[in-house]
């Protein structure tokens, strides 16, 4: 039994040797590959603070809390595209052929009437009250219908053109052709022989528009060759001088604005002409609040702010922006305006229909003001000079 069993073992030990050795061997390799052989130990310098990890040695799914401020780089500025505005020469001529394809329903129903056979009083009764529904106003409207009736009881017209005539013959005259609408844009030689430039004022009271009008005033101006700056006077809305510096910027013209909501308005006024003056520019057209003409501490300030003005130079044009949908309602904010600032001019907006087209003739007659500028849409070239002809041509369908 003993011989056996040492016969057994004298077999198997060499067989587990042949085995576990080589195991041993690469276990201990392995082990020896895992732990660094130790370097000297540098000596800790009591001034050496603790670095930050790095952007590469910080993984991006550590958790760690984003800092309160970054740096950004600086990215390059995109560059401003400015556009190149309109000729507004002829702008009006779009508005005749928008007219001629929708009807005008001024012009359709007055010509209706005129081309009947026979005219009767009931007839001519309409003829009125299709001008008064137009805001033409009564005193206009009765001269028009009694020049009318002159006329076809006289010539004894009823051929569609002939009476087409007539009426434009008419209508033309009430608008009255011979009232001076060019705007007074051109830099101002003082007694001294200096040079400042016009100042346009633009006034009216609140939702016409006026800061839209301002924009696309200035692109009027540089479609004309003129170089503009914008004065940011509407300290009240927050919204206002960003609104007025995006339609600079859209051409290359200037805004000057307050850092601050409330600031004085007359005094921004000032800065904008000064700055003008100090440009070269040939226009400097100020923006400023909309206000209701029965606010007297409103109004007050308006007078400020044209007195401020003119201390630097003189204003050249007041321009008093009313909506032509509200017809005969806006008279009465202008006698406001006019006695105030002495409104040289007016801007009819939301003048792209014609069922209120005879507001033109109202506001005239009643202020002894000349429209100056009409808005046809919502576009920014579709700001007009007015002329006479090509309005009336419009009311007709033409």
């Amino acid at each position: 039994m003993t011989e056996t069993v040492a016969i057994w073992l004298a077999i198997a030990l060499p067989s587990i040797a042949v085995i576990a050795i080589p195991v041993l061997l690469v276990g201990r390799r392995r082990r020896e590959r895992q732990v660094p052989t130790p370097g000297p130990t540098p000596s800790p310098s009591p001034q050496a603070a603790p670095q930050p990890p790095t952007a590469d040695e910080v993984a991006p799914d550590t958790g760690l809390a984003e800092p309160e401020t970054k740096v950004a780089e600086p990215e390059a500025a995109a560059p401003v595209l400015v556009e190149t505005p309109e000729p507004a020469a002829g702008r009006l001529v779009r508005l005749r052929a928008r007219l001629a394809r929708s009807g005008s329903p001024l012009g359709t129903r007055l010509l209706a009437v005129l081309s009947r056979d026979q005219l009767t009083e009931d007839d001519w009764d309409e003829l009125e009250e299709t001008l008064l529904l137009a805001d033409i106003g009564a005193a206009p409207a009765a001269e028009l219908i009694d020049a009318l009736r002159a006329r076809v009881r006289v010539l004894g017209v009823r051929e569609p053109g002939a009476v087409r005539e007539l009426l434009r013959e008419q209508l033309l005259a009430l608008v009255d052709p011979s009232m001076d609408r060019e705007l007074a844009t051109a830099p101002v030689i003082a007694e001294d022989g200096t040079s400042h430039p016009a100042v346009v004022l633009v006034v009216g009271v609140n939702g016409t528009g006026k800061t839209t009008t301002v924009g696309k005033l200035a692109r009027v101006l540089v479609a004309e060759g003129r170089t503009v700056v914008l004065g940011a006077a509407d300290t009240f809305r927050a919204a206002a001088a960003d609104q007025l510096a995006t339609w600079g910027a859209r051409v290359g013209v200037p805004t000057v604005r307050s850092d601050r909501d409330g600031a004085d308005p007359a005094s921004v006024a000032f800065d904008a002409v000064r700055s003008g003056r100090a440009s070269g520019a040939d226009v400097v057209i100020v923006d400023t609040a909309g206000r209701l003409q029965n606010k007297a501490g409103l109004m007050d300030e308006l007078g400020k702010i044209k007195r401020v003005i003119e201390r630097e130079a003189t204003v050249t044009e007041v321009l008093l922006v009313l909506d032509a949908t509200t017809g005969q309602n806006g008279l009465s904010q202008a006698r406001v305006f006019t006695e105030v600032v002495n409104v040289t001019g007016i801007v009819l907006t939301k003048l792209d229909g014609t069922a209120k087209g005879g507001i033109v003739v109202a506001v005239q007659r009643q202020l002894g003001v000349p429209v100056k500028l009409v808005g046809l849409g919502e576009g920014p070239d579709d700001l007009a000079p007015f002329d006479p002809a090509a309005f009336v041509d419009g009311l007709l369908g033409a």
